[in-house]
């Protein structure tokens, strides 16, 4: 199958087209940044140093003693410290210094609120600065947990102000992820109020960095002379410095999918998703000149299909599917046009001359966000309840390093076969029968019948609920209230969403989890093009598919290795060193039986 546009690219993109990843991670050769060094700068120099050391104090071992305890997450440790303290003798700023430090034991021990306020009560003008800048940045790590990202991003503005120029590219990297993470509507109802030019700068360039590649290529440089000397000016965040010259397109790309075997369904679903996508941008002459569909199944190997595709005239290769097979091509060294695989793999690939990124829906991803969420929301102490299986392994591995690294606890993880143990596994991990047991060696030492409640076990304020499909989650949600723990929160990933609505997720009420965009919601019209085209079982892979062209069509983006920063409808992208797309979601709650974003 070929699909193909009749307006031709330069011939320079033949031989670009293959280098376009070698660089990742590279800085632009040039400064791009139009305009810029001509035009008098109307934002604040962020280039001389601001001198953030904490004032003075005779109490310095003891504050130091605390900090590094609150870097190991010993709060009980912390707090001792500080109690120690003598009083009539802290000066103004040892008081201040001591409220920051509390908020963070009191961030660690849970109580975000207590936290908050503390931390909004040294936001004085007469706050020595380096306690200011502590406090600022604390506080702004509060927010993002709390998804307040707009207003985390705000405050990074003012934290850019008086920030030592070495912390100002993590500054400047967090504030642009703030902003990509919040709604568009958010981000157009503070543009119509934003007073401040440094702030409405930021909010219009959140604005225009979703546009297609030839519109920011336009869009961009007039940003940088509307806005001289701001400072996302030079370089512009999240890779968007690369998209400021018109993006080089290849003439032609093979998309390599199965399409007769076992795994056609899903291959199909990617074809429509990327499809739809790709004839979109043909619309606005943002697209390759052809598209070439290739069956990998009537190949004998991935290798021979990749082999066919560059043999056919390919530029790219998207694909192929499956994790067998793309770790076969990765161990090819003479891969010679990049390729986008769309499945994962744990293996290191082989040094070729072109890039092999991998796209994937990998729950993994989703496991690490839900360890972020509850610990967002004060959860500290965990049960697990997790199916039995490989599966399970790795989404209870993935959980527990992010769930310890922040500082939370597992209490205990319990591990089901099948819907026979629902009930037996989620009573177990709630110490419901240690309390039966209790109960009857009561009975028995009295030997009187005793009027009795059942009791959870009290070490815990989180539950999260590693269903593999939406069926095992409806059926152990119920069971959690029936064993006395309805009121804990409950956290799962998108396998316990079916992909569309059902009287039956009313079992889910109150269930928090992480889902694709395009499943809450992002580019209707893409959507509705797609309706009808498969069942919905497959409209997360029409997702992956609509991504796969976003990527290719963002390529030269992610030469910004770790910093690019592109928003998907699987979610928020980035890339990691071994140029592994990972994908942040955003969270969404059952209310009732309907999915409704946070």
């Amino acid at each position: 199958m070929t699909v193909k546009q009749s307006q031709f690219l330069h011939p320079a993109a033949l031989a670009l087209i293959a280098l376009l990843l070698q660089g990742c991670g590279s800085a632009p050769q040039q400064d791009k940044s139009a305009g810029t060094s001509t035009t008098q700068s109307t934002f604040k120099n962020q280039t001389s140093e601001t001198n953030v050391q904490l004032p003075p104090s005779q109490f310095h071992p003891q504050f130091a003693e605390a900090d590094e305890a609150l870097r190991q997450l010993d709060w009980m440790t912390a707090s001792t410290v500080l109690a120690l303290l003598d009083e009539e003798a802290l000066t103004r700023n040892d008081r201040d210094y001591r409220d920051y430090l509390l908020a963070r034991i009191d961030y660690v021990r849970g109580d975000q609120v207590q936290a908050s306020t503390r931390l909004k009560a040294l936001d004085r003008p007469e706050v020595a600065l380096g306690i200011a800048y502590r406090s600022y940045n604390f506080q702004r790590h509060l927010l993002s947990l709390q998804r307040a990202y707009l207003d985390s991003a705000r405050l990074g503005v003012r934290i850019m102000e008086i920030a030592p120029a070495k912390d100002l590219p993590g500054l400047k990297r967090s504030l642009w992820h703030d902003l990509q993470r919040s709604p568009e509507s958010e981000i157009a109802q503070a543009r119509s109020s934003a007073a401040d030019p440094t702030w409405l700068g930021w909010l219009e360039l959140a604005n225009i960095a979703n546009d297609n590649a030839t519109t920011l290529s336009t869009a961009l440089p007039r940003w940088q002379v509307n806005y001289p000397g701001h400072p996302a000016a030079s370089p512009l965040p999240g890779g968007l410095e690369y998209m400021l010259e018109p993006a080089v397109t290849p003439q032609q790309v093979a998309l390599v999918l199965p399409l007769s075997g076992r795994l056609a369904p899903a291959g199909k679903a990617i074809r429509d998703g990327y499809l739809a996508h790709y004839f979109t941008a043909r619309d606005k002459g943002d697209a390759p000149t052809e598209v070439k569909v290739i069956d990998s199944d009537l190949y004998g190997s991935a290798t021979e299909a990749y082999t066919a595709a560059v043999q056919q005239g390919a530029q790219l290769v998207v694909g192929p599917l499956s994790k067998a097979s793309v770790a076969e091509l990765a161990k090819q060294t003479n891969r010679v046009v990049p390729t986008i695989a769309l499945n994962r793999i744990d293996q290191p690939v082989a040094t070729s001359t072109t890039a092999l990124v991998q796209l994937s829906l990998a729950p993994a991803d989703e496991a690490r966000q839900l360890a972020h969420l509850a610990f967002g929301d004060g959860g500290r102490r965990a049960l697990v309840l997790r199916p039995a299986g490989r599966w399970g392994d790795e989404m209870e591995s993935a959980l527990d390093e992010q769930w310890r690294a922040l500082g939370g606890t597992t209490t205990q993880v319990i591990s089901y076969t099948g819907k026979d143990d629902y009930s037996s596994s989620v009573k177990s991990g709630l110490g419901i029968e240690a309390s039966e047991q209790r109960r009857r060696k009561l009975r028995d030492m009295l030997a009187i019948n005793l009027e009795f409640t059942p009791r959870r076990r009290a070490d815990l304020d989180t539950v999260f609920m590693l269903s593999r499909t939406p069926e095992e989650a409806r059926a152990i949600k119920p069971l959690l209230a029936f064993h006395y723990a309805g009121a804990l929160p409950v956290y799962a990933s998108s396998s316990a969403y079916g992909a569309r609505d059902d009287s039956r997720n009313q079992d889910l009420n109150g269930t928090t989890i992480v889902e694709l965009p395009w499943l809450l919601g992002s580019n209707p019209a893409l959507q509705q093009s797609l309706v009808g085209a498969n069942s919905d079982y497959y409209t997360r892979l029409n997702a992956l598919g609509a991504d796969a062209y976003l990527l290719q069509s963002r390529l030269v983006q992610l030469q910004a290795g770790p910093d690019a920063l592109i928003r998907g409808d699987t979610g928020l992208l980035t890339m990691n060193s071994q140029l592994q797309i990972v994908r942040e979601l955003p969270p969404a709650r059952f209310d009732g039986d309907r999915l409704k974003s946070l």
